[in-house]
């Protein structure tokens, strides 16, 4: 029997795949436990279109991540550090200060995850941050770090 599996069985499928099993497993254990369904002509058109609804979400989401990447690219946020006598830092800018700056300066909304500091930025000037949107589309943020007055 063909059956639909509606979630993860172990040593068996993933998620809507479509798999070969004995009328046994799958009546006393796959439909009854509801990890499946099984694979004729409505729920094959069900998960055909779940599939195309799934890739069109996938691919605006890819799509809006880039547009967000060209945005963050084009701009430049500044920030300020209180510094000490010889050029000493008092604290530091961390990811959670970037992704403020960036909703207060630019008006995009970014979560503090997304952006990638392999450490917590102590030196005046101006760093490239990067800053991941998408598993597949990353941007350089500009971050410019200034003494505080």
């Amino acid at each position: 029997m063909k059956v639909i599996l509606t979630e993860d069985v172990k040593s068996l499928g993933k998620k809507g795949e479509i798999v070969e099993v004995s009328d046994g497993y799958a009546r006393n254990f796959i439909l009854k436990k509801k990890k499946g369904v099984e694979a004729n002509n409505q729920n094959l058109n069900d998960l055909k279109l779940k599939k195309a609804n799934e890739d069109k979400i996938a691919q605006e989401q890819y799509e809006a991540a880039q547009e967000l990447g060209k945005k963050i690219e084009a701009g430049e946020i500044r920030l300020a550090i209180k510094m000490g006598e010889g050029g000493k830092a008092f604290g530091s800018v961390s990811s959670k200060e970037i992704a403020e700056a960036v909703k207060e300066q630019m008006g995009l909304d970014i979560d503090k995850k997304k952006v990638q500091l392999k450490e917590t930025i102590k030196t005046l000037g101006t760093h490239n941050v990067v800053v991941k949107l998408h598993p597949k589309v990353t941007a350089e943020l500009k971050v410019s770090v200034t003494e505080e007055a």
